[in-house]
């Protein structure tokens, strides 16, 4: 059974993550695992201002690290109640120690980590990518499912595909892990530089045998131009709730345009869940 990991800022729980995270979990029929990364040193409430603003700042600190606990806790339990509702097989880890580090390690026994674009483990907030992400996606040990703010079921699948080898890695593993959805159209999606290039697929006899083994009914097409601004643009043009499956970099591979710095603008510019992976 394969082994998915849902990840939660206990103080301000996703509800997103959680319906994206049953969804997947159920389709990919693999057992959920609820991380809740509870960083010690991580409060909801600024430290220096309570002891610079109350003289007995240790009941202060006492008092609203017990509220913090009950926030933490009750976070739990929303995502214990949302798994046994769906009837999926799921477990619950608290790690207390710092929150990177701990995503990071566990990321090695997993098969997915599903995690909201926001997320940034402080009180803080930022626009995605958030720094949190952004580190996380450099040195990962699984593949990532970064998701949106608002749940929408998945209608379509793109595949973007460059011709190198982290995006046909990002596809193999896709297909591993959710497989042929039924009843979901799948496209490939490529994009040329060079005006005057033919729209065939990069390596096209190669990479059409090799969809048509794991999405036989797979559709394709190819446009020319900036890589980017012809991506977003494709995408941000759709009625459907695509989830877009990509390759990302990780230290010195790179690929010509799915880096993430790809991933990157289309957490900026879309509201799409982005399936991630690069190979070592």
């Amino acid at each position: 059974m394969l082994n998915f990991l849902a990840v939660f800022d206990g103080y301000k729980i996703s509800k997103s993550t959680i319906d994206y995270a049953i969804h997947i979990t159920k389709t990919a029929k693999a057992h959920l695992v609820g991380v809740f990364l509870d960083e010690f040193i991580y409060r909801s409430y600024n430290v220096y201002k309570v002891m610079s603003t109350n003289k007995d700042y240790d009941a202060v600190m006492k008092d609203l690290d017990e509220k913090d606990k009950n926030k933490r806790d009750e976070a739990v339990l929303i995502f214990q109640k949302a798994c046994e509702k769906s009837g999926i097989s799921f477990s619950i880890h608290r790690n207390k120690s710092i929150a990177l580090q701990e995503l990071k390690h566990e990321s090695m026994f997993a098969d997915l980590i599903i995690i909201n674009e926001y997320e940034t483990f402080t009180k803080h907030k930022e626009q995605p990518p958030t720094r949190f992400i952004k580190e996380l996606l450099s040195d990962v040990q699984c593949p990532v499912l970064v998701v949106p703010n608002t749940f929408k079921p998945v209608d379509k699948i793109v595949l973007l595909y460059d011709g190198a080898p982290s995006s046909v890695y990002a596809v193999k593993i896709f297909s591993y892990l959710i497989g042929n959805v039924p009843d979901l159209p799948v496209e490939v999606y490529t994009v040329k530089a060079e005006v005057k290039a033919n729209l065939h697929l990069p390596d096209n006899k190669l990479m059409k045998e090799f969809i048509k083994k794991h999405f036989p009914k797979a559709t394709f097409s190819v446009a020319k131009g900036n890589a980017e601004e012809q991506i977003q643009g494709y995408l941000q043009n759709h009625k459907e709730n695509e989830l877009v499956v990509l390759g990302a970099y990780r230290r010195s591979e790179l690929s010509r345009w799915f880096k993430t710095s790809m991933a990157d603008v289309l957490m900026q510019k879309l509201n799409t869940p982005l399936f991630i992976a690069h190979n070592n």
